[in-house]
């Protein structure tokens, strides 16, 4: 009796070792990677300048994860250390609530979710594991949590004096990094606006009115009917400018960009994308898109996926932007990374370095640079921040 009592013991342990330890790091090693390659040089002078400069990152989806972000990590692509290596003074973090199995460029439903195995695999608590609004209210937690550890090195920004306290912080200290709430698809409102007051409460800044799938608000660029915005979805965009929530049309059809874009009265963004004049596909914008969102003060950030830039180094992040600031002028280009977003990029948040030297290859001034590399982000920030 007690020799199959410890068999059965060590075999439920070695089962939750599986569990919360190598199925994640097994799950994430496969979604999240680096393009393998020989290891950059980056000149003195890029160097020194990225190190003057308010790094901004628009988007990456790290809490999805589960990892302690305020440890230096092997896995995936953002971690506090390597934020503070990079030179980055604010980094935003998306939280996803729900991804359709057989995700795909051309058309997805809302009927099905990965999301729901990734909760169990990483052994999420049991009232996220079926309702969005606690998902993204879990995670929401977990970043607050690290703040709260992180003695003073992660600040959670929920107003613009508290980016101002924290840019002048990061001045005086490289350590110290911001990180801004996003909610990625506003499917856990079910339809009730209500629930922006409990999103808002949570310390969510930035919501995308869509994912991969049309949703009660507006329709997504990869969704089936990819219709504009509904009336709800106007009533939404509306309360969010009320409550000082920046709008995000990441993911959004055509039909919602021009809605949005023609009703909007504060800056709108596009927190991580491409553009379709480099990389043509459903994914990214015309050049009548870059202008709208343009036009509201907002900005368009680049994304370093192959998806996004067709390509995989510097480079071709570089060749986007520069589409941006030419049809749109100086002020509307911003980096959005879409780093730990089940994307293999060309460098993890460390790589930086190499956006800016590539940046002054290309012919961009000191601060042209400044302002692409996190100057315009900020500019919509402190005017949107409450």
């Amino acid at each position: 009796m007690k020799k199959r009592f410890w068999i059965a013991a060590t075999t439920a342990l070695v089962g939750a070792v599986v569990i919360v330890w190598i199925l994640p790091r097994a799950v994430e090693s496969r979604f999240n990677r680096i393009v393998p390659r020989m290891e950059p040089t980056v000149s003195h002078a890029a160097g020194d300048l990225h190190q003057k400069l308010a790094i901004v990152d628009l988007h990456a989806d790290s809490l999805l994860w589960g990892r302690n972000l305020l440890h230096r990590s092997d896995l995936g692509h953002v971690d506090v250390p390597r934020l503070q290596q990079a030179n980055v003074s604010v980094q935003v973090f998306g939280v996803v609530t729900q991804v359709p199995r057989g995700l795909n460029l051309n058309q997805n439903g809302a009927d099905t979710d990965r999301i729901t195995y990734l909760a169990l695999a990483e052994a999420w608590p049991p009232y996220t594991w079926t309702n969005l609004l606690n998902r993204a209210l879990y995670q929401a937690s977990r970043l607050q949590q690290m703040a709260d550890k992180s003695q003073g090195q992660l600040v959670l920004i929920k107003t613009s004096s508290d980016l101002t306290d924290v840019l002048a912080r990061h001045r005086q200290d490289r350590r110290v990094v911001g990180g801004i709430l996003m909610l990625e698809g506003a499917q856990p409102l079910r339809g009730d606006a209500s629930k922006l007051d409990t999103l808002y409460d949570a310390g969510f800044r930035i919501i995308s009115l869509t994912h991969f799938f049309d949703d009660e608000l507006a329709g997504s660029s990869t969704g089936i009917a990819r219709y504009g915005l509904t009336d709800h979805g106007r009533e939404v965009v509306r309360a969010m400018e009320a409550k000082h929530i920046l709008v995000d049309l990441a993911h959004a059809s055509s039909a919602t960009i021009a809605d949005v874009t023609a009703i909007a009265t504060r800056p709108v963004i596009v927190s991580h994308t491409g553009v379709k004049t480099v990389c043509n596909n459903g994914r990214n914008l015309s050049d009548a898109e870059i202008h709208a969102v343009a036009m509201t003060g907002g900005v368009i950030a680049i994304g370093y996926w192959d998806t996004a830039i067709c390509g995989s180094d510097a480079r071709a992040i570089v060749k986007a932007i520069r589409h941006v600031v030419d049809v749109a002028g100086i002020g509307s280009a911003a980096l959005g990374s879409d780093f730990d977003g089940s994307t293999t990029m060309p460098f993890d948040t460390t790589g930086l370095p190499e956006i800016t030297e590539a940046l002054a290859e290309e012919g961009f001034s000191e601060t042209e640079i400044n302002l692409i590399m996190g100057g315009n982000a900020l500019r919509v920030l402190q005017q949107s921040l409450p």
